[in-house]
Parts: C-alpha cells; sequence; structure tokens
C-alpha cells in the first residue's frame, strides 16, 4: 500500500528479458534500507525488488516484470534513461499525505492538453471510457503514482492542476501532449460503484 507521495526520482539503468522483463533502476534510497522482496512503487506500479546493490549515489534494484504488466501499463514502452517516480510502500503509523493507492493500474492515460499557467502546469488526461464513473471532481487519482486532486471531468477527460513543487520532485513537469500516463483511480470510489451495482 502507498500514499501518492513521490519520494525520489529513479532512473532505469538496463532493460533485459523478452516475454518478461527486468528492469535495473537507480534511485537515491541507501541500499541498506531496501529488503529483498520489499515492495516499491514505480510510476505507480507495486513491483518487488529481487536485487540490491549499493551505487555511489544510492543503490541500483532490479525488479522483475509479469507480461500481464507490460501489457496493461507504460512499463512496456520503458527504455534504459527512463527517468521514474518511486515511493517505498507505507509503513504502519507513517503519515498519510495523499491519499491510499494500491499499485494496482487500472489503466492508462493519454496526455491531451497541456499549459503552463505562471509557475503552475495544467494538464487534461484522456482516461479509458471505463474507468469514466470512478474519476469525481474534487475526488483522487495517482498519475503515474502521484497523489492528485480531480479539478474538472467531461466525458472520460479530467483535468488537474500541478504544482510547482510537484511539478519539480516528479515526472509530471515533463510529460508533454500524447505522453501515455498509469492510472489507478481512488480505492473508496471503485468500491462505492461495486457496492452500486450490486444493489441493483
Amino acid at each position: 500500500m502507498f500514499t501518492g507521495i513521490v519520494t525520489a526520482i529513479g532512473k532505469l539503468e538496463a532493460v533485459s528479458g523478452d516475454g518478461d522483463r527486468r528492469f535495473s533502476v537507480a534511485c537515491p534510497y541507501p541500499a541498506d534500507s531496501i529488503a529483498l522482496g520489499a515492495s516499491i512503487s514505480h510510476a505507480g506500479v507495486c513491483l518487488t525488488v529481487v536485487d540490491v546493490a549499493p551505487a555511489a549515489d544510492g543503490a541500483v534494484i532490479d525488479v522483475e516484470v509479469s507480461p500481464e504488466t507490460l501489457e496493461r501499463t507504460t512499463l512496456g514502452n520503458w527504455r534504459e534513461g527512463q527517468a521514474i517516480n518511486l515511493e517505498a510502500s507505507l509503513r504502519m503509523g507513517d503519515e498519510l499525505g495523499g491519499h491510499l493507492v494500491t499499485g494496482h493500474i487500472d489503466g492508462v492515460g493519454t496526455v491531451a492538453e497541456r499549459a503552463e499557467e505562471g509557475d503552475w502546469l495544467r494538464l487534461v488526461i484522456d482516461a479509458p471510457a471505463d474507468l469514466s464513473r470512478f474519476i469525481a471532481e474534487k475526488g483522487s487519482i495517482a498519475v503515474d503514482g502521484v497523489s492528485l486532486t480531480v479539478n474538472s471531468v467531461t466525458d472520460s477527460r479530467f483535468g488537474l492542476m500541478i504544482i510547482p513543487h510537484t511539478a519539480v520532485v516528479t515526472t509530471l513537469g515533463a510529460l508533454q501532449i500524447g505522453a501515455q500516463v498509469n492510472l489507478e483511480v481512488d480505492l473508496m470510489a471503485r468500491y462505492a460503484a461495486r457496492l452500486m451495482k450490486a444493489e441493483d
């Protein structure tokens, strides 16, 4: 479980494998702080650490990615040099600064509009049509692992205002029109929709 508060930006150092893949990601986390088997969110996708090696600026971690994850997220398009939002899993007693995020991606969205308004960044994202019922104005959504508040919704398109800090400390500031992003809808919205369907 995660909060959607990104704590580091990693860099994809190496990719191996074909049907499934192994990613080596350089990150600023100290190597001795990462246990084998730990869960770390990579651009919103919960992945298990299978190897850790110390590096000059932190560590290089290896994660393995299944064919299904490659198909259902943006990870299938990742290449060496890719910048990645990282968040270690939530621990009991940690501050819940964003909202509850599972690391299970619901769909891939596409940046439809981008506008800089002073130091702020406005993004409009096209979401898959089947996710639209879970996205509400003033509700929460995770975009590439970042907890954000939805500003507006029109059909399956939603708008976001990214504060300057978030644009700098995550990969969102570099997003351009046409970029694909991992989306995870609010957990509460998902369960509410499920309950409403059960009552019909």
